[in-house]
């Protein structure tokens, strides 16, 4: 008998991508895969669909009816339907009902959490790079963040009470490619973009492709010598200055004060235009490095696509912005010339402080 994998959050573009790339890998017999909706593309053949809201028991009768014995939770997000309120109960409430369902199922063997390097905060004092084993200097008070960490917990306390089952936890950056519906992404989408002025944050960001490939990684039997058990870091080498993204974009920034921009955002999110949360304009401020040590150790694998090259196809796939990149780009030095700025570099991207 080959694996029965469980996919949960398939309504999203990652989760239905999933879904689909598990269903074709030798070794897997069959894949379950549940949302509360269903997902917006036609899923394969291979891949049985059922609606299934993870804040309800039913996980339970899904997990014992299919025997399955891998569970990939995807379904913990910083949106969804019905408002903050609703995404909340999703996450943590859903997340605490799917692990008391895998706690009462002997078959199960592995687990893999989506969650995001979120968790460890964006703040003034931060270190330049955050390892796996660190921690924030202060639990994030609020919003996604405070929900993928205490879903974190709870997967942690999972883990002591089923030593027998391999749990993974995989905290993404932010997830980019030419389908992004992500916060970030929608951001990026404005015609003007509002920053904290003064700051210029780095960022970084891994590329779907890359996201579904260490997804599979994690789901599949390890390489000899290696678990794949632990928390571990997923991003594309190098990072980008928030004014690099805007530039690539051919999108104009507009330099606020921090009271300002926070009123900025409450606009941006009675208009449905994006969802700009009190932790997007701390991640907007202070940025977020991350290594991946961990990730290349032990499953083998470095993301194909770097920071850059991931943010680029990002671009690619978006509408043109108010000017074209490299004339942004020009009037940008020619702005720093005047104003006796030293003249930026585009050729190189910016390594950890």
């Amino acid at each position: 008998m080959g694996k029965v994998v469980l996919v949960t959050g398939v309504a999203r573009h990652l989760g239905a991508r999933f879904a689909a790339e598990i269903a074709g890998q030798p070794g897997v017999d069959r894949v379950v895969a549940v949302d509360v909706q269903p997902p917006a593309a036609e899923l394969p053949p291979g891949v049985h669909f059922g609606l299934v809201d993870l804040r309800r028991p039913a996980i339970a009768r899904v997990i014992a009816e299919h025997d399955i014995d891998t569970v990939v939770h995807l379904n913990v997000s910083a949106t969804g339907h019905g408002g903050r309120a609703a995404v909340k109960e999703t996450n943590v409430i859903g997340t605490m009902q799917l692990l008391g369902a895998c706690q009462k199922a002997p078959g199960l063997r592995r687990l893999v959490v989506k969650s995001t390097t979120a968790v460890y905060g964006s703040a003034p004092r931060d270190p330049a790079v955050f390892g796996e084993r660190m921690q924030p200097k202060d639990l994030p008070a609020g919003g996604f963040a405070k929900d993928a960490a205490e879903v974190e917990g709870y997967v942690r306390g999972f883990a002591r009470r089923r030593p027998d089952v391999a749990v993974s936890v995989l905290r993404f950056a932010n997830i980019v490619g030419p389908t992004g519906d992500t916060p970030l992404s929608a951001y990026f989408a404005l015609p003007l973009l509002p920053t904290v002025l003064g700051y210029d944050p780095r960022l970084q960001f891994v590329h779907e492709d890359d996201a579904v490939e260490v997804l599979r990684l994690a789901a599949l039997d390890p390489r000899p010598g290696t678990t794949n058990i632990g928390t571990f870091n997923v991003a594309g080498d190098g990072v980008l200055l928030l004014s690099q993204c805007a530039r690539r974009l051919g999108r104009p920034t507009v330099p606020l004060l921090r009271p300002a921009l926070g009123l900025v955002a409450g606009l941006v999110r009675q208009t449905r235009l994006a969802d700009m949360s009190q932790e997007q304009i701390q991640l907007l401020t202070h940025g977020r490095v991350v290594a991946t040590g961990q990730l290349r150790e032990t499953f083998g694998y470095t993301p194909r696509y770097t920071t850059p090259e991931a943010f680029a196809d990002f671009a690619a796939a978006q509408p043109a912005g108010l000017l074209p990149p490299e004339r942004l780009t020009a009037v940008t030095d020619r702005l720093a010339a005047l104003l006796g700025e030293p003249r930026p570099t585009h050729t190189e991207e910016p390594g950890p402080r």
